[in-house]
């Protein structure tokens, strides 16, 4: 697999060596000790998590606060998104910065988000399954997020905001300005 460091301090997009004949293809979406050699990182997940979304919809953007900070490895197994990480941590020298990856099965991207970067994604297709692993447990109480429009952070979702498809409590967020920064 091919790992290679993005504008996020400590985010790594990662592309598949993917093997394919007449039968179809394989390729392993995640091998810890290569990753480990490219990076030097070595997280331990510890759940799995799958979301289902049709057009236009944007989840995110999200994060744990500190003791339940999660790392992130996230594929598309159908579909399309455009993933998109905001760097939280002040000691980082990414800190305030957003990052869009357009990740699908067609592709086979993924992205490793870093503990301390909020997280979320656009599907830009029909229809798109996420797929992916953290290395902490959901911590409701924990749970927090970024208003996914906020004009500071001028993100490209990809799709115009008419279109968009936000529930209220992703809506209701904080400003990324009025964050408790890692």
């Amino acid at each position: 697999m091919k790992v290679s460091p993005t504008a996020i301090a400590g985010c790594y997009q990662i592309q598949p060596r993917v093997h394919q004949d007449d039968r179809g293809c394989f390729f392993e979406s995640f091998h810890l000790e290569k990753f480990h050699q490219a990076t030097g990182l070595n997280p331990h997940f510890v759940q799995d998590n799958q979301a289902e979304s049709t057009y236009g919809v944007v989840r995110g953007l999200h994060y744990q606060s500190i003791p339940y900070a999660q790392a992130k490895w996230v594929r598309v197994v159908e579909g399309e998104i455009r993933d998109v990480v905001v760097d939280l941590r002040k000691s980082s020298p990414s800190f305030g910065k957003t990052l869009a990856v357009d990740l699908s099965a067609e592709n086979r991207t993924q992205l490793f988000v870093p503990r301390g970067c909020a997280h979320g994604y656009a599907v830009l297709s029909e229809k798109a399954i996420v797929l992916y692993k953290t290395d902490q447990y959901y911590a409701p109480s924990a749970e927090k997020g970024i208003m996914p429009l906020d004009p500071a952070l001028n993100i490209a979702w990809g799709i115009s905001p008419e279109k968009m498809l936000i529930n209220a409590r992703d809506q209701a967020w904080p400003s990324f300005q009025d964050q408790d920064f890692f």
